[in-house]
């Protein structure tokens, strides 16, 4: 006895769309030019007195994390590795990204290059560009004659 398949025309197509977005959710590695395995997702925020990037890097040292400022781009890039004890187990299920991450952000001319500054904490890297002076909204008072 014969047993009847129902025939998908679009299940190739679903394979391909699969892998298109399996190679999508990487980024481009700005200093090789390669693909990242780990991309690395980040929140801008301004006010009148600066820039603040927030990027999440969680499970990392901040000797892992390095921000270099170069002809007007801001560099953040960093590896995060297994554990030693993530390699002696072994794995049932790894879904966290590992690997090298870099991002590059082209610095506004309102920016102070030489008085950007960073902190890490929880897991969460905070870049702060502050503004020059006459980039900052100002007043000017009115004078009657």
């Amino acid at each position: 006895m014969s047993t009847l398949v129902s025939y998908d025309p679009f299940r190739q197509f679903r394979s391909l769309q699969s892998e298109i977005n399996r190679l999508f959710d990487r980024d481009m590695d700005d200093s090789t030019g390669q693909m990242t395995a780990w991309p690395l997702r980040v929140d801008i925020l301004e006010d009148e007195n600066r820039i603040v990037i927030k990027a999440d890097v969680p499970g990392m040292e901040q000797k892992d994390i390095n921000i270099h400022v170069d002809n007007g781009r801001l560099n953040i890039s960093g590896e995060r590795r297994f554990d030693d004890e993530t390699k002696k187990e072994n794995a049932y299920r790894v879904e966290r990204a590992y690997g090298r991450f870099s991002r590059s952000f082209q610095l506004p001319s309102t920016t102070d290059a030489d008085k950007i500054s960073a902190s890490y904490r929880n897991g969460v890297l905070e870049v702060t560009l502050p503004k020059l002076e006459e980039a900052k909204p100002r007043s000017i008072q009115v004078q009657l004659n």
